[in-house]
């Protein structure tokens, strides 16, 4: 029976009880209002209690988790980092060197600015720091024994070949007892196989990684160093007769480019960090280092409980009209029946969604404090207070 067809026949029942009972009596009695039918006037709705702000976080790579720095409680602040993946040092690296050049870019324009021709003493200067990185980060290269660490990455991409086999083989094998009891000894045995070829394969990828990331940071580092050299002694040999105006033009030009390349490295590092989108409270934590995880997978969720919301779910066409913004509302939670809490009506949606029947709207409640033990998604009943 929905929610309308329910109170109109309740309401009709009340309304028969009070018939009869007046009936009864002396006619020259008056009959009080009853209770139960003044009661009608009040709205009693269900709903569901959430944060002010929420967030499921997710990599938007493949890899192993290298680093959780959080757990269920803690509270975090805006760009904190909560984990990384193992193969997130290339992006890091990367990024680094993007934020060094534009660093370099807006120095660079901002003594254009500021010092005219007197710009040239501090590019000569810039020019002389960027040889000394490129000189420094050309011995790191140099040191490398490539054709050894080209020989180990091949050696572990077969590795890594080789037990990807043996897990996929692990898997059929396992799929052959996957249905027996969990006790059969032939599916125990398939299980713990299953497993450790699960981790041999993680370990293998690992190691790839750590071999190949010897050859790539040293390069990116180099790479960097070599383009802000370029940059530098560019700024140098056009600075001598002081700021022109095709100058000027360069030096916003880099800085515009720097951005977009910082802009780029950051969006491409993000992929492996996962960091706090707002201030807020840990509130789940489903993954471990060393486990294998996927593009979307949840890693760890958060809230910021500044203050609470209610989303009422069964506020009838009927009833919905008694509401305002601003009105205050007593509610419990199902889970604390004997704990009563307060809220005030932020928002009334206008337009209906019908459910078994009714005619339904939502209504948003501002909630600043709640019972400690009120977790997110409570079931609620909201007692809204007659308007005047």
């Amino acid at each position: 029976m929905n929610k309308t067809v329910y109170k109109t026949l309740m309401i009709g029942l009340i309304a028969t009880m009070l018939l009869t009972a007046c009936a009864a009596q002396p006619a020259e009695t008056p009959t009080p209002i009853s209770e139960s039918v003044a009661a009608t006037d009040s709205v009693i709705a269900e709903g569901k209690i959430e944060p002010f702000r929420a967030a499921n976080l997710a990599f938007q790579a493949f890899g192993i988790v290298d680093e959780v720095n959080v757990k269920i409680g803690d509270s975090v602040k805006k760009g904190d980092v909560l984990a990384k993946l193992s193969n997130a040092s290339v992006a890091e690296a990367q990024l680094s060197a993007a934020n060094l050049e534009l660093i370099g870019a807006q120095q660079a324009l901002d003594a254009l600015n500021r010092n005219g021709s007197a710009n040239f003493a501090m590019t000569w200067m810039a020019y002389m720091n960027a040889q000394k990185a490129r000189a420094s980060a050309e011995k790191e290269w140099e040191k490398l024994n490539l054709d050894s660490i080209e020989d180990r990455i091949e050696d572990a991409k077969a590795d890594v070949k080789d037990r990807d086999s043996d897990l996929q083989d692990a898997k059929e094998e396992f799929d052959k007892y996957k249905d027996l009891n969990e006790d059969n000894s032939k599916r125990k045995a398939a299980d713990n196989e299953l497993e450790t070829a699960q981790k041999n394969y993680s370990e293998a990828l690992r190691k790839l990684e750590e071999v190949a990331r010897e050859r790539d940071t040293v390069r990116a580092a180099l790479d960097a160093a070599l383009g802000t050299e370029a940059e530098a002694k560019y700024q140098y040999e056009t600075s001598a007769d002081g700021v022109s105006v095709d100058q000027l033009a360069l030096a916003t030009a880099r800085l515009d480019y720097a951005r977009v390349q910082a802009e780029a490295a950051q969006s491409n590092f993000s992929n492996y960090v996962i960091t706090a989108p707002f201030d807020g409270v840990v509130v789940d934590v489903p993954v471990e280092v060393d486990e294998q995880v996927s593009p979307g997978t949840r890693i760890v969720s958060i809230a910021d409980t500044t203050y609470w919301v209610i989303k009422t779910t069964d506020v009838t066409e009927l009833e919905v009209v008694k509401l305002s913004v601003g009105q205050k509302v007593t509610f419990t939670a199902d889970a604390l029946p004997d704990v009563t809490m307060e809220g005030t009506v932020n928002e009334i949606s206008g337009s209906a969604i019908m459910q078994g029947g009714d005619v339904i709207y939502t209504v948003l409640i501002h909630v600043p404090y709640v019972d400690p033990r009120v977790k997110w998604g409570m079931t609620v009943e909201v007692a809204f207070e007659p308007l005047e």
